[in-house]
């Protein structure tokens, strides 16, 4: 699968926060997908010990869910834990993976944030740019803004707003029981899109099946390195 190369990656702390109020203005956020037949999990695992990445990307059908791909990378990390800038070190594993699938998903979900992001340019505004894709970002924490907590019926949310008082996502309860997941547009999808994709592909548990399969897909590459 190909992407952009809007920019470089190697770069330091404040060129990356240029880098997202520059880009940011590219957002498409009012769009619903067209039919979405393929659709992709990406996750990231860290090792601290030895300073790497473990990128997965898994690809399955849709609706059905069944697995048709999957790709995985490692690499060392450069730059930084800042919040705010994950992408900045997520972004090479991840890309890694994209170049080696042979399917192209119409829509990928990822581990993290959309718009819900102090710059509005979180892991999968970034990444739905470079792969010029729709893209969601489901997170199991909330980086920014502010909201009720929903009420504990399968598929309630309630709005997720800047201080400003702009929607920037949704925290979601995907199965009665369990904790709520934070989900916000990426890129070329509305909000309303993405929380329906995320209830259809939370079938059994609380993260939605392509980034459960991902992120144990990035455990697995990252078990396998620490005992090699």
């Amino acid at each position: 699968m190909r992407y952009r190369k809007l920019h470089s990656w190697n770069v330091s702390p404040k060129e990356a926060i240029k880098i997202q109020e520059k880009f940011r203005g590219r957002l498409i956020l009012k769009k619903r997908p067209g039919k979405i037949n393929v659709i992709a999990g990406a996750d990231v695992a860290f090792s601290k010990k030895d300073d790497k990445a473990f990128g997965a990307v898994v690809v399955l059908s849709y609706p059905g869910l069944e697995i048709l791909e999957e790709a995985a990378s490692s690499v060392s990390l450069k730059f930084p834990y800042i919040p705010g800038l994950l992408t900045f070190r997520e972004a090479e594993s991840l890309l890694k993976c994209f170049e080696k699938i042979k399917y192209t998903p119409d829509l990928i979900i990822f581990d993290g944030q959309g718009i819900a992001h102090q710059r509005r340019m979180g892991l999968a505004s970034h990444m739905g740019l470079v792969l010029n894709k729709p893209a969601i970002g489901c997170a199991k924490s909330r980086l920014t803004g502010i909201c009720r907590q929903p009420s504990n019926r399968k598929g309630s949310y309630t709005l997720l707003k800047s201080k400003e008082g702009d929607i920037i996502g949704a925290c979601l309860r995907t199965h009665e029981g369990v904790k709520p997941v934070f989900v916000s547009p990426g890129h070329k999808i509305d909000l309303k899109s993405s929380i329906e994709i995320i209830k259809k592909c939370a079938v059994k548990y609380r993260v939605p099946e392509p980034v459960r399969l991902a992120d144990q897909l990035a455990a697995r590459q990252k078990k396998h390195f620490m005992i090699k």
